[in-house]
């Protein structure tokens, strides 16, 4: 349990990760508006604030959404309210993610029952026994540890689960293992059927026909659908394109960047520290967090945290509005609807 009772504690934990997740992002940097003025009630202290915010994971887009959002929202507040009204905005995100990550699992979700009845359509033509389930490879965690409630791309199996049976194939997701240590643990409670597999593993299912969909989330996407999510996700996309084996992302519009449509390599792709590289993290069997080294001390490391999946390796975008194809025209639509 992380308790948070200021801006430094709301930027320590965007920083360090134990807040993670596009939307859980946004929603944390929204209450550190109501610590920020309830530290100091007046409109100066904004800006301060938000360049902060913006450091902690330069990335994430919905960190950009929030504060524009706050914006609007607050600059015309009279100083004495600024705090009240930054607590009322940030409790209606959550309200209002809730709903956003339902929807985007209700339209996902349509589209999974498609692909099951296909699947199970050619297993009848070819005189062959019922399918045992929809096998769906994720990368990293976009569930309800990762927003308020639902996720992005395990909202669809969380609601296709209740019509269709889906098997999952989790990647470990390194170097922080966020696949193994929370999408295993959020699949564990819901009762899914899934298989850990090591990150490397994905092209290899998808070779062997073990593999139906791929879904993943995103952290940052661009108007024209090109998706910045967990390092490894474009290997991902490339070999699903390679074996004809739908790629799709679940994004909220808050995480689509309209103002970029064709020039991603001007957004910072977050660095992290190489420690995370050199070490790994477990439980030991006294329930003792313990880290162990697996590199020599000192050696180089590179990590880039995110990558990005061009939108031509994209099937298609699951969002609460519906489910446009990776392109300007479609993707700007949604601003209309």
């Amino acid at each position: 349990m992380v308790s948070l009772n200021s801006i430094d504690d709301i930027c320590n934990a965007i920083i360090s990760m134990q807040v993670r997740g596009a939307p859980l992002i946004g929603l944390t940097a929204a209450y550190g508006f109501y610590f920020s003025f309830r530290e100091n009630s007046t409109w100066d202290a904004f800006e301060s604030v938000s360049n902060r915010l913006i450091q902690t994971r330069p990335t994430a887009v919905n960190i950009r959404w929030v504060i524009e959002k706050a914006r609007d929202r607050l600059k015309n507040v009279n100083t004495g309210s600024l705090k009240a009204e930054a607590l009322l905005l940030a409790n209606e995100l959550v309200v209002e993610d809730a709903q956003i990550c339902k929807m985007i699992g209700h339209f996902g979700a349509k589209e999974l029952q498609r692909l099951w009845d296909i699947k199970c359509k050619r297993a009848i033509e070819k005189g062959q026994p019922r399918p045992i389930a929809l096998n769906v490879l994720t990368h990293c965690n976009a569930g309800m540890l990762a927003a308020s409630s639902w996720g992005t791309a395990l909202s669809p199996i969380y609601q296709a689960t209740e019509s269709i049976p889906i098997h999952v194939w989790v990647d470990e997701t390194r170097p922080r293992n966020q696949g193994a240590s929370l999408t295993c643990w959020e699949l564990m409670q819901h009762g899914i059927d899934h298989t850990l597999v090591v990150d490397n593993a994905g092209g290899h299912l998808m070779q062997e026909g073990l593999v139906d969909c791929c879904i993943v989330g995103s952290d940052r996407a661009t108007a024209r659908g090109d998706i910045f999510n967990k390092i490894g996700t474009y290997l991902k996309a490339l070999a699903a394109r390679d074996n004809q084996i739908p790629f799709y992302a679940a994004v909220p519009m808050s995480t689509i960047d309209f103002n970029i449509t064709d020039n991603y390599q001007e957004i910072t792709i977050e660095e992290r520290t190489g420690e995370e590289v050199r070490t790994i993290s477990g439980v030991d069997s006294q329930g003792v967090v313990r880290f162990i080294s697996i590199a020599p001390p000192g050696v180089k490391v590179s990590n880039f945290s995110f990558d990005v999946t061009p939108a031509r390796l994209v099937t298609a975008i699951f969002t609460e509005k519906g489910i446009v194809e990776p392109n300007v025209r479609e993707i700007s639509s949604l601003m209309n609807n």
